[in-house]
């Protein structure tokens, strides 16, 4: 699936302007370091953030045009998002969450049959947290619900932002885990925002390396780990700690 992207976006001390193509297949991550703009270029392709000038198309749809005066509204975009935090419905339970997410979901549009609801919830592993309230689960039980809560929605795409930022380090192996599962069972694409290189190389299938907003190499995750080519994905590499990349 092919994603367009022409945007400039300025905040104080800091602009994120891009003019990319990306091909999306599988675990796409968008990676850097805080402040590089990651997580601005993918609220900025939800639609919960308005550039100064754009022009988005994903497949060929039009999403966004500022020439034209043309920006759709987050639940047209076709894709789910999944936040650090979950953003879970905290009055509802979580089979309500997931009931109000698939009663929001695309018209079906002659692609890959979405998958049905209680198919999600076995592949997550949530029916011993259906009648229970968000507020009383887990980081990685939340994160979960959120997952599914996207899948729900039919979506081209799931954007997750970081969603392992404040989890363990064991439940992020478990989610990256469950996440490639996602990936295979349900022909699910994500674009994955992160800025640690080890979750890129076991999790993802190509990677994005973005820095001081703007997107410096695009490649597959083999290739950027163990052959980048810019020397800020090399620096990138060079400072991770306590990890061999191209042997680990």
């Amino acid at each position: 699936m092919r994603l367009d992207i022409a945007l400039a976006m300025q905040r104080a001390g800091f602009t994120l302007e891009l003019d990319q193509t990306l091909e999306l297949t599988g675990i796409t991550a968008v990676m850097g370091a805080s402040g590089s703009g990651k997580s601005t270029l993918l609220r900025a392709l939800a639609g919960l953030e308005t550039p100064q000038r754009a022009r988005i198309a994903l497949g060929g749809a039009l999403l966004a045009d500022s020439a034209a005066g043309v920006s759709l509204p987050p639940h047209r975009r076709g894709n789910g998002y999944v936040f650090q935090d979950a953003r879970l419905f905290g009055h509802r339970r979580v089979l309500g969450n997931l009931r109000y997410a698939q009663a929001r979901a695309r018209p079906a549009n002659g692609g890959t049959p979405a998958p049905a609801l209680d198919e999600v919830i076995a592949a997550l592993d949530l029916n011993p947290l259906l009648e229970r309230r968000t507020q009383g689960l887990s980081g990685g039980e939340r994160q979960r619900v959120a997952i599914a809560r996207a899948i729900v929605l039919e979506p081209e795409f799931v954007v997750a932002d970081e969603p392992t930022s404040m989890l363990d380090a064991t439940i992020a192996i478990q989610l990256f885990q469950l996440l490639t599962r996602i990936r295979d069972e349900f022909n699910m694409t994500f674009l994955f925002i992160t800025h640690n290189l080890a979750a890129a190389k076991y999790l993802c299938d190509r990677v994005a390396v973005i820095h001081d907003g703007h997107i410096v190499e695009v490649n597959t995750a083999q290739k950027i780990i163990e052959q980048p080519e810019h020397p800020y994905t090399k620096k990138l590499i060079d400072v991770q700690p306590g990890f061999d990349f191209k042997n680990g």
